[in-house]
């Protein structure tokens, strides 16, 4: 009997980010919060995936998702979002949302390069795309011992055919899903960059 959705996490992710890919696309619809922070709570498992190495990773994104999905009940898009903080003059202050949205955009980020990594890499190991995906994304905003326990977690991490077992995914399905994620999460990715950018907010911080 074939394993229905629900046991099919990467299916969807892919399909909750195809839905926001194809809001950006038609650049008529401005990104509404609550579907972008239920899509962004889909990734939550995979971190956990990925063990000791990614345990901060997860407990953060984890945490920001949740705020924006309260912040959600609220706000209707991401732009009103910004626009909220900015008026509010609480942007850069721990806890706002658009330092929670920029936090998460970089989870997002993260496993958009990890997919493409894994794809890319041949043999069992996730050694070499997890650390290319965490060295390119998180790394740069990391301080010096949170970069030392992702490194010494690197070598937790669950082999490529461990990772699968737990999505539920063979190699062939697992492609196809994670470059559906890699090709839809991509604009939604651009798509933020540049409502910060365009806010002259920066991305950075």
């Amino acid at each position: 009997m074939a394993k229905s959705n629900t046991d099919k996490p990467l299916r969807k992710i892919a399909e909750a980010f195809n839905e926001l890919a194809a809001t950006v696309n038609s650049q008529t619809a401005d990104v509404e919060l609550a579907p972008f922070s239920h899509a962004s709570s889909l990734v939550s498992p995979l971190f956990g995936c990925l063990g000791i190495a990614f345990k901060f990773a997860e407990m953060d994104y984890v945490a920001k998702v949740d705020n924006l999905a309260v912040a959600s009940k609220s706000i209707m898009t991401l732009q009103a979002l910004l626009d909220h903080d900015i008026k509010g003059n609480c942007v850069r202050k721990a806890g706002s949302n658009t330092r929670n949205l920029l936090r998460v955009k970089r989870g997002l980020d993260m496993v958009r390069v990890l997919f493409e990594q894994i794809i890319a890499t041949e043999g069992n190991s996730l050694k070499d795309p997890a650390s290319k995906a965490y060295e390119q994304v998180l790394a740069p905003h990391h301080g010096w011992a949170i970069r030392k326990a992702v490194a010494a977690g690197m070598y937790a991490l669950p082999t490529k055919a461990q990772l699968l077992k737990k999505l539920n995914e063979d190699e062939a399905s697992a492609r196809i899903q994670m470059q559906n994620y890699i090709t839809a999460s991509a604009p939604v990715i651009v798509y933020v960059d540049k409502l910060f950018i365009s806010r002259e907010l920066g991305i950075d911080w």
